[in-house]
Order: structure tokens, then C-alpha cells, then sequence
């Protein structure tokens, strides 16, 4: 019985270890072509672009309406380089909020970081959704 699970323990750690190796070949053979190394710095860069775009979001909301940093959940998506960004902003319930003056916010940040890092972006391509939790 004993010399059963011996058996099969030693056959299951074969097949996951023979599974492991399998996938480090094959992640191993991955080669970029020069257009597809362009759309991936492209990414990275929209990622970075993106990020500090929702601090900055983030930092003047707190700044200008003090409401707590941490209690603010912002989703921030679309692509600068084609102009297009999407904004959700969301709040708890009980805090009590000038959806007016949030879009503003919104609104001066996007220009600012737009400004800072020399791209156009149309105002009619800024989707600002505002929601409460």
C-alpha cells in the first residue's frame, strides 16, 4: 500500500514538473516583430500616461473637496493617443459631493496631463461617469 503511493506520488511529481518545463520552452521561443514591438511600448506608454492621470485625479479631488484619498475609487481607461479618455469616479454614500464641481475637477486634471505630456486630447471624447457606493 505504502509502496502504491510512493509510486504514484514519485509519476504525479514527474508529470507536473515534465508540465513545468514544457512551458518554460515555449515562453522561451516568443519573438516580436518590429510593429508589434511598437504597439507594446505604445501600451506602456497609454499604462503610464493612464496612471498618472488617476493620481492626479485623485490628488486634486482630496486637495480641493477634502474628502479622504483612500475613500475615492477611480477607474481610469481609453487611449490618448487617439484622443479618447474615460473617467468613473465613485464615492461613498454618506459623503456629500458637487457632481458639478467632481466634472470640473476631472476636466482641469485631464488638461493638465495633457498639457504636461504634449497631447491633444477633444473635449468631446471625455466620458465622465460619477457614481456613489
Amino acid at each position: 500500500m505504502l509502496k502504491k503511493a510512493i509510486i504514484s506520488g514519485i509519476i504525479f511529481s514527474s508529470i507536473l514538473l515534465g508540465g513545468c518545463n514544457e512551458e518554460k520552452e515555449k515562453t522561451s521561443e516568443l519573438v516580436l516583430t518590429d510593429s508589434e514591438q511598437e504597439v507594446a511600448v505604445d501600451g506602456q506608454e497609454n499604462t503610464g500616461l493612464l496612471e498618472g492621470l488617476k493620481n492626479e485625479i485623485i490628488d486634486s479631488i482630496a486637495e480641493q473637496t477634502g474628502i479622504d484619498s483612500e475613500s475615492i475609487v477611480i477607474m481610469v481607461g481609453g487611449s490618448p493617443i487617439k484622443e479618447i479618455i474615460d473617467v468613473s469616479v465613485s464615492f461613498p454614500k454618506d459623503v456629500k459631493v458637487d457632481d458639478t464641481m467632481i466634472q470640473q475637477i476631472v476636466e482641469d486634471s485631464i488638461k493638465k496631463v495633457s498639457e504636461t505630456e504634449n497631447i491633444k486630447i477633444n473635449e468631446e471624447n471625455i466620458t465622465i461617469k460619477i457614481e456613489k457606493y
